[in-house]
This record gives structure tokens, sequence and C-alpha cells, in this order.
């Protein structure tokens, strides 16, 4: 009888050793978007700086297709020629897509290729937290069938001229821009001290569009993911007006520009900081009130002590301030917290997306 008991004691033991199903769960989405960052972005564990047209340019492209297709994603390779002063230049985009029960189209997108090198940017922020978001939520959603085809669009040679999305919207027939329900612009989604979410601007002129009368700046988009924000720990915020840019309105200085031109509904997902008179005023290319990133920032105005001698100006785009190491001696958590909620958002957007499909 005693044996019979200490049998059962150990194996109750041993037993009580074993992973639980719970430990052998994947890490959740928020977690992989930051681990994914620290293998694109940082140069101590993965890639690095990325610049446009470079080897590490093309070496981030593979790092990401060998990503989609280890999750079974069929990944359209999208090489793409542009001229720069004068010279041929070479990129790719990388598209994957996850058929839902629509074949009406939400695209995400995110341009992969970095600048700010020459200053010691590895282009965490800019745009390496984009692209890790994206492939967070393409990861967590790759068995599901949603309510509209996911298109994940990744981006090449942005920072000099938005090369990779003009060269993707060009390729569309009209069939396929038919397709289009919406876009959202994953770009520098993370490290900016306030997260904001714009539509387009209401005037076209703003855009410089081919074909004008195609435009769109229907703001649906923006105020879904605002609303869906709004039920998180990190709502998303409207930049108010400023000079020539009405509350919640963007310019054309990032990949959703050529789908709002084609007559797409956009979203425009950045950190940054618009409560701050910057450089060039209240136009958010300042990212934040750390002191850190001012030669003298005065609380009282919002502005550098000195604007005539003020060097820094709050900014974290393209300096040697984006970087992982740099930002988390910076923001400790920010980072992580900001590219999570991000990620999470788009999941719960994508299955319950509130959009209905336009009639044109």
């Amino acid at each position: 009888m005693k044996k019979a008991l200490l049998t059962l004691a150990i194996s109750a033991l041993l037993a009580g050793c074993n992973p639980s199903d719970n430990d052998s769960q994947p890490p959740a989405p928020a977690t992989q978007a930051y681990e994914y960052l620290v293998q694109l972005s940082s140069s101590a564990e993965g890639i690095g700086a990325r610049p446009t047209g470079t080897e590490a340019e093309t070496r981030a492209a593979a790092w990401i297709q060998d990503h989609l297709t280890g999750w079974g994603y069929e990944v359209q390779n999208q090489p793409f020629t542009y001229t720069r002063s004068g010279t041929e230049k070479h990129s790719q985009n990388l598209v994957a897509e996850l058929k839902g029960q629509s074949d009406k189209v939400i695209l995400i997108g995110a341009h992969y290729d970095s600048t700010g090198e020459k200053k010691g940017s590895e282009g965490a922020t800019d745009n390496g937290a984009g692209v890790a978001a994206l492939l967070a939520v393409a990861e967590a959603l790759k068995d599901q069938t949603l309510p509209y085809t996911v298109r994940f669009a990744f981006f090449g040679a942005e920072e000099n001229g938005l090369n990779g999305s003009r060269a993707y919207v060009a390729s569309l027939d009209g069939d396929a821009v038919a397709k289009l329900l919406a876009m959202v612009n994953y770009d520098t989604i993370a490290g900016g001290d306030i997260v904001y979410v714009h539509s387009a601007h209401s005037d076209v002129a703003e855009y410089n569009c081919a074909e004008p009368s195609r435009y769109s700046f229907d703001p649906k988009v923006r105020d879904r993911l605002l609303a869906i924000s709004k039920q998180s720990a990190t709502p998303f915020a409207i930049h108010p007006s400023y000079g020539g840019y009405p509350e919640g309105e963007t310019g054309s200085w990032s990949d959703h520009a050529p789908f709002a031109c084609l007559g797409v509904p956009i979203a425009y997902v950045e950190a940054t900081n618009f409560t701050i008179n910057g450089e060039d005023g209240y136009d958010g290319y300042s990212q934040s009130t750390n002191p850190a990133l001012w030669d003298c920032y005065d609380e009282t105005s919002k502005s550098a002590c000195d604007r005539d001698s003020e060097t820094q100006w709050g900014k974290i785009w393209h300096t040697e301030h984006d970087r992982l190491d740099k930002m988390a001696e910076l923001f400790p958590g920010r980072v992580q917290q900001q590219l999570g909620a991000n990620t999470d958002l788009m999941i719960s957007c994508l299955k319950e997306p509130g959009l209905r499909a336009p009639s044109r």
C-alpha cells in the first residue's frame, strides 16, 4: 500500500513539473511585434539601418518575405525602378493577401526602408515599428477568415519619394482599384509622445493628383480606428487645426497619398506631438517634449527657449535617437506599449471593420 501511495505521489509531482498547455501557447501579437522590431532595426541583434537603395534594404525585404512565406502566405514580390538624381535605382514591394468572406480589400501598408543613417539612425520608429506591427498582425490572423480580404503591403524606397507605393498603385487595373475598400498607412506608429490618426486632406490640391476627380478624403477609416482605439488603454488623438491643415487631416508625404489619389479612403497613423511649436510651427515634426531632445525646451511656450539657436527641436525621426537602445533610455517601455497597442487595435479592426463598401 505504501509503495502504491509513493508511486502516486511521484506521478503527481512529475505531472506538476510538466509544462501546461498555456505554457506552450505562442507569444501574444504585441510581444511578437516588438521581437520583430528588434530583428529588423537593431544592428546589434538584426539588420539595423536600411537606407533606400542599399543591400540592407534588400536584406530587409528578404527577411519580411521569409516570415510571410513561413506562415503560409503567397507573397507577390514586385520589383520596380525609379530615378534619383539622374540615376536609375531599384527596389521592391512585398504583398501578401489573406482571403476574406468578401473580395473587397482592406490594405495595410508600411515602408521598410529607412534614412538618417549618417546621423546614427537605425530606423526603429521610422519605420521599423510599422513593419513589425504588420508582421505580427499577419501572423496572428493567418488561419482566420475575416469579413474582408486583407492585403499586407510592404513598400520599398519610401524615404526618397514614395516610390514603392507609387509603383504599386500604378500596377493596379480598374477592377483591382474598385475592390479597395480602405488603406491604412502605418508609418512611425511608435516613439512620439502621442499616437494620432489622420484622414487625407480635404483640399485635393495638397496631393497633386494626376486625376484630381478621383481623389477621396473620406474620413471614415480614420474615424473607425479612432472609435476602436477609444475602447483601449491607448486611445488615438486627432491633431488640432494648424496652418493649412484642418483638424485631423494630413498631407501627402507618406505612402497613403497615392491611394487617396485613386479615390480610396485612407487613414494614416503616426506617433508625434502636434502640441509643440516646432521649427516650422505646429506641424508634428517635433516628436517629443523630452528635454534630452532639445537644447532647451520651454514648457510654457511649448517651444525652444531660443528659437534662433535651437538645433534639436524634439526630433526623433532621421536622427541618432531613432534606434531602440536610445529610445529605451529616453522613453522606457514606450515603444513596446505603443507598438503593442497598434498591433492589437489593427487585429480588432480587421475582425470588425465596421466599413461599408462604396458604390464607385
